[in-house]
């Protein structure tokens, strides 16, 4: 399926997005409606200052609660029915509930989820933090390189908040594993494949602040114009203006970027061979990713203590000084390997 295709198809979630940032909306205009009317009744500067800034407060907290509790879990069932779409060519009839389904079976409770969300973000920063000074050093010398490299830090940032969402896009991807295991190989094909996956994110960057600024620009003429008729503050109707540029971006603008970025970042997953070598490396670049690494590790041992004690009879693989099969889960090792080519264990 293309990613156009995919995006139509799982509009479903744009809606549903939209409706929450609505929802923030209206619940910010009828705060500030009461906390102002408040301040009149006081007629004084002074109180209207604070409800001002309880106000700001007030719809900080309800901005988190839907889009940064309810709004993360719509993103994850997304993200899982995508993850589909590309592995089996398929959209199932109902996206919603079927990606609702699949979040609660691969991580059980949203804890876990916004646990490994956050591991896997900071990760992906961290290790792209550590490959940026490759290119920082390279342009030190040059004149301006302050402002390019502020440039590129800056489009950089926003495309990896769809990057480490492809990341825990592997975890529906390959469900056999713990959603830890398969969190971290997802990070280990970004760090093996990163050049391919950032090579459009000057593009990617370049649209949403675009679309972005449009939509702000449109939204501002209409309640400007709105609220001017009426009389009433043009700096609530720029507020509002954003607030509205920001639900359009998120239900709609994200949703297309991340249906993008989920397609390159699956079109290198079958060609990509996990080198688990590698996972030492990214653990002495990142200390999120070896949480992640650790976390991977217990959660791999701890189905298969059972078989602890049939393993422990097998000798050394020849002049490796480790076991012959992994204690963890049981599979074969290559001699000579620090890591468990199945579930990445280390060994020395």
């Amino acid at each position: 399926m293309t990613a156009r295709e995919i995006f139509f198809k799982t509009l479903q979630f744009g809606w549903i997005k939209l409706g929450l940032g609505l929802l923030n909306i209206v619940i910010a205009v009828v705060l500030f409606a009461i906390l102002m009317g408040i301040s009149v009744l006081f007629n004084s500067e002074g109180v209207g200052a604070i409800m001002f800034f309880i106000w700001l407060g007030l719809i900080g907290v309800v901005n988190f609660f839907l889009n940064h509790y309810i709004g993360y879990l719509v993103k994850a069932g997304h993200v899982a029915v995508i993850t589909m779409a590309f592995k089996t060519g398929q959209v199932p009839a109902n996206p919603f509930e079927t990606g609702k389904t699949m979040v609660k079976e691969r991580f059980g409770t949203s804890n876990v989820y916004f646990a490994l969300d956050k591991l896997v973000a900071g990760s992906v920063k961290q290790l792209q933090r550590a490959l940026g000074r490759i290119t920082d050093s390279l342009l030190g010398a040059l004149p301006g390189a302050d402002g390019v490299k502020s440039l590129t830090n800056m489009f950089l940032d926003i495309s990896l908040g769809y990057i480490d969402e492809c990341c825990l896009g592997y975890t529906f991807y390959n469900p056999e594993q713990s959603p830890y295991k398969s969190a971290a190989d997802g990070v280990v094909i970004y760090a093996q494949n990163w050049k391919t996956l950032l090579k459009g994110a000057a593009k990617t960057a370049g649209t949403v602040i675009l679309s972005f600024i449009a939509v702000l620009l449109v939204a501002f003429v209409i309640f400007g114009g709105l609220f001017r008729l009426f009389g009433w503050s043009g700096f609530m109707a720029f507020v509002i203006s954003i607030l509205l540029a920001y639900t359009v971006k998120y239900a709609f603008i994200d949703s297309w970027i991340l249906v993008k970025m989920m397609s390159t970042y699956f079109q290198v997953v079958p060609t990509t061979y996990i080198t688990f070598d590698l996972y030492g490396k990214l653990c002495k670049l990142s200390g999120k990713f070896k949480e992640l690494f650790n976390k991977s590790n217990t959660e791999a041992q701890a189905p298969h203590a059972s078989e602890a004690p049939v393993l422990e009879t097998a000798g050394p693989a020849a002049g490796t000084g480790q076991p012959q099969f992994c204690p963890a889960c049981g599979k074969p090792l290559v001699s000579g390997k620090l890591f468990c080519g199945n579930c990445g264990t280390r060994f020395g």
